[in-house]
């Protein structure tokens, strides 16, 4: 990638963060810093001194500017960010993989803290916190009115010391405390498992440092159980993106060498560029590359094994630029439903010893241009996520949903759909049905378990039989944002 990506700031690709945010320690090269606007810093300053001196009790300066910060910030994208010293702290230990918390994935809903899953095996699923969870109180203090990143750094904290989440299931339409003992989380990103004989399940969570040696390793692992591999199924459902690297060399692994993975394009001159299946463009130390070692180890099979990608609302970032170039390229069969729809990257600028802002400084593209941004990738075959249907598909939030989300910038958006808002609506009253039933009844069976009715779907196809492909399910255009 040359010297221009040795410069200054880290790159990322991450969905919405939560207690997992992501990046990747690529750089851009940082341009020259534009004209200021001279009046406006005026009045900005003469409200500062407004504020320092009239108002009715003494203000803290610093934190007085680092909210004004964090405000201009946040006014740009659901994904631009100002890190103060402890956020900038908690954002660069998620690149590893491993923190200090309760462990659970979230997103955000109706001013709540939603929890998307809880990390297999952590003080929250220990502790029975479920997907769709909903967070009203940390401690003593109520969820309502703080930014995500506010929320994930009172969930935060030092080993052995105690938080207490007040959770609502909406499920079982009831509220009750949690007390979870926080601890280091060290998540696995990768899962695999031969299913049946010649058939392999690999699962992509989330794009981390480890991953691409994780995945690496597991696919030797397999291989070397299963060396006559008929199939493979690639699982990104659920994963919220992370690393670019890490997407480029997954991506990689199954294509031909040198061809382009995804490209980028914004307002610097370094932040248009071309990623390509080449070792290079991922690897950081010279003297091993893993997915060079795991294609060696086995023969380059995995760059010609019948491939299924398995996606849904879920996989965002990191996980389209993987799904968008294999099905650019014909790799394989995408299934399940339409992508997260998150086409942009951050780059993180380093303003201090401490702090930091992140800013989103391009879009990016599959290998054919297509644009990601508020659409996502739209799989071949459309899958319900049971044999029964879709129960809340049409309650799952999209980029396109986020406030202030950046538009598509190549295909114009439409207006907002009246038949989704009635969909909506009829996932309400089922929400409602199945919170009356028994708990073994309501939960949707574990991913890659025999009752996953997706994976059933994509084996189904991978061996040529027939597949119950959605009947209800279609392609959901961008959606124009209220003037």
């Amino acid at each position: 990638m040359g010297q221009k990506l040795k410069i200054a700031g880290w790159l990322s690709v991450g969905a919405l963060a939560g207690a997992l945010t992501t990046v990747s320690l690529q750089t851009v090269a940082r341009g020259n810093l534009a004209p200021l606007p001279l009046e406006e810093l005026q009045q900005l300053a003469a409200v500062f001194g407004m504020v320092k001196s009239d108002y009715v009790e003494p203000v803290d300066e610093k934190k007085l500017i680092s909210e004004a910060i964090s405000g201009m910030v946040a006014s740009l994208d659901p994904h631009s960010q100002y890190f103060d010293k402890k956020s900038f702290k908690e954002f660069s230990e998620g690149t590893s993989g491993k923190f200090v918390g309760v462990g659970i994935e979230i997103s955000q809903e109706d001013g709540l803290v939603k929890v998307v899953s809880p990390i297999e095996g952590s003080p929250a699923d220990r502790a029975g916190l479920k997907p769709n969870d909903l967070i009203t109180k940390i401690d003593d203090t109520a969820v309502k009115g703080l930014s995500l990143s506010e929320a994930v750094k009172r969930m935060r904290g030092e080993p052995k010391t105690k938080v207490l989440l007040t959770i609502f299931r909406k499920s079982e339409n009831r509220t009750f405390p949690v007390t979870i003992i926080r601890e280091e989380i060290k998540t696995q990103s990768v899962k695999s498992k031969v299913i049946e004989p010649g058939y392999g399940w690999i699962r992509v969570s989330q794009f981390q440092e480890r991953t691409v040696d994780d995945f690496a390793r597991k696919i030797e692992e397999m291989y070397k159980q299963e060396p006559k591999l008929k199939g493979l199924v690639l699982d990104l459902r659920n994963d919220p993106g992370g690393l670019l690297d890490a997407a480029v060399a997954l991506s990689a692994a199954f294509l031909p060498e040198n061809v382009t993975v995804v490209t980028t394009n914004g307002q610097l001159e370094e932040s248009k560029f071309t990623y390509k299946a080449t070792p290079q463009f991922w690897r950081r130390n010279s003297s091993n590359d893993p997915i060079t070692r795991m294609t060696a180890a086995t023969g380059g099979a995995l760059k010609k094994v019948p491939l299924v990608v398995l996606v849904n609302e879920g996989s965002a970032s990191a996980s389209e630029i993987v799904a968008g170039a294999l099905q650019d390229y014909k790799r394989g069969t995408l299934m399940g439903s339409q992508t997260f729809g998150k086409g942009s990257v951050q780059t993180v600028r380093q303003l201090g010893p401490d702090t930091a802002l992140k800013i989103t400084t391009a879009r990016y593209y599959t290998p054919s241009g297509r644009a990601i941004q508020a659409k996502g990738i739209v799989p071949e075959v459309m899958l319900d996520e049971t044999e029964n249907g879709n129960v809340f598909s049409a309650l799952r939030t999209r980029e396109a949903d986020l406030e202030k989300h950046l538009s598509n910038g190549k295909e114009a958006e439409e207006k907002k759909d009246p038949a989704r808002e009635k969909a909506r609506e009829e996932a309400i009253k089922k929400l409602e049905e199945e919170s009356k039933k028994p708990v073994a009844d309501r939960r949707l069976p574990e991913f890659g378990s025999d009752k996953d009715f997706q994976l059933i779907q994509a084996l189904n196809q991978l061996k040529g039989l027939p597949v119950k492909a959605s009947t209800t399910l279609a392609e959901r255009k961008a959606e124009k944002k209220d003037d």
